[in-house]
């Protein structure tokens, strides 16, 4: 039987791993950390971000799984998985795209992955921190009467 911790725990490993594994995944190749077009100071930025990504990463999942330490994790993964969505929703307004040089885009039933996968994960890590806070809130009124 899953329980609720083990689900909770899941969820957030969920979110880290879609930062700290997949992105770079999708990412070290020639469309960003060795694309001849971008220059060097980009590419500068692109790596920084994704070993920032990936040792946040790495700290997540042992407060998660070691140290049972869920809340630290989820907002600081809230942070990552929402910085995406902030930078994806302002793009118009710096000149930014998740579209390539050639004009194409990844994407599943016409969303665009980075949104599709952080987005889910953003919201499922911000419910699984509603409902510790209400959980607490329960709890502590409980003990009071």
């Amino acid at each position: 039987m899953i329980t609720y911790n083990y689900m909770r725990k899941s969820i957030i490993t969920f979110s880290i791993l879609l930062y700290a594994i997949v992105v770079p995944f999708l990412e070290i190749n020639e469309t960003h950390v060795f694309n001849p077009n971008w220059t060097p100071h980009v590419k500068i930025h692109e790596v920084w971000q994704l070993m920032t990504h990936s040792g946040i990463g790495l700290l997540c999942l042992w407060l998660v799984w070691v140290k049972n330490e869920t809340r630290l994790s989820s907002i600081l993964s809230l942070l990552v998985t929402g910085g995406f969505l902030l930078a994806y929703g302002l793009k118009n307004a710096y000149g930014g795209s998740m579209k390539y040089l050639d004009g194409s885009e990844k994407t599943i039933l016409g969303i665009n992955i980075g949104v599709l996968g952080f987005g889910m994960a953003f919201i499922l890590v911000l419910y699984i921190l509603i409902v510790e806070k209400f959980k607490g809130t329960v709890n502590r009124n409980k003990n009071e009467i």
